[in-house]
């Protein structure tokens, strides 16, 4: 079982006897604000007003949305069944060209559905998560540690650095690759089994690369999984050894949505928020 398919299969007992909302909109940032961090991340949301977050600059993700006729057809959509469609053939699974794009949009509207859908639940439970204390998921590194940051986290390279801490990152670019002041950039994930410490982006959830990193990180006492789109049901995160799950909450949904759509930043209308299993009271809770 795969992080996607255990997640879709999460929020199928999570919405079990329940209704299950329907997609209401999906909102974009403008193509202009591909270039800055404010156009990085589409809202997708619900009847209910949950709002679930996805990264959208792989590939020419934001522009094929951007052209794509009525959204792509899911307005009005059962958010379960849209959800589904995260779990589908990951990229590389053989089809043609044409059918791979068309599934890496759904696999991303897929995504959003699963983080609205999780809200949905997380507001029937009553639960907001805890926020965050600082911008680095309380990974705490000091001297003496390797953090391993799969994901090049260029504002975050000090916050590691500076403790005296050993730093190796792992990319996908090669242009990033090298020896840099104080760390040093690497393709290969099996770098990670030497990390005692790993703080890695959301990006890995959405591009189905999450099970294959998380397999190198065994050894380490904390991973930490951070960014906007970490919104969904932790439980398949926790089962798979992250110990914290970093994302962004919304407080203002109108004030959000505008924000994004404009290309401005939407960190106003938003916490930045750390979980770990202490604090998740399981979904029995909301039974």
């Amino acid at each position: 079982m795969s992080f996607a398919t255990d997640l879709v299969a999460e929020l199928e007992r999570a919405t079990a006897g329940h209704p299950v909302p329907r997609v209401r909109a999906l909102h974009l940032p403008p193509a202009a604000a591909a270039a800055s961090k404010n156009g990085e991340f589409c809202a997708l949301e619900l009847d209910d007003g949950a709002l679930g977050i996805s990264y959208v600059l792989l590939d020419d993700t934001l522009q094929r949305l951007i052209d794509a006729p009525d959204r792509g057809g899911i307005v009005g959509m059962d958010a379960l069944a849209l959800a589904r469609e995260f779990a589908a053939a990951p990229p590389g699974s053989g089809v043609r060209r044409v059918e791979t794009e068309v599934r890496d949009l759904r696999r991303t509207l897929g995504f959003a559905a699963a983080n609205a859908l999780s809200r949905t639940v997380m507001e029937r439970m009553g639960f907001a998560p805890p926020r965050a204390t600082d911008s680095i998921g309380g990974i705490d590194p000091r001297a003496g540690d390797h953090v391993g940051m799969v994901g090049l986290f260029s504002p975050l390279l000090k916050q590691v650095t500076a403790a005296g801490a050993r730093l190796t990152v792992i990319e996908l670019n090669p242009d990033y690759a090298g020896h840099y002041d104080g760390y040093r950039v690497t393709l290969d994930a099996g770098e990670l089994e030497g990390c005692n410490k790993v703080l890695s982006t959301s990006s890995i959830l959405l591009n189905h690369s999450v099970d294959r990193m998380l397999a190198h990180c065994r050894g380490a006492e904390r991973i930490v999984l951070i960014g906007p789109s970490a919104g969904c049901l932790p439980d398949p995160l926790f089962a798979r050894g992250v110990t914290v799950v970093g994302g962004s909450w919304v407080t203002d949904r109108a004030g959000f949505i505008d924000a994004l759509c404009r290309g401005e930043s939407w960190s106003a209308f938003a916490y930045k928020f750390a979980l770990s299993a202490a604090d998740w009271p399981g979904l029995s809770a909301g039974r």
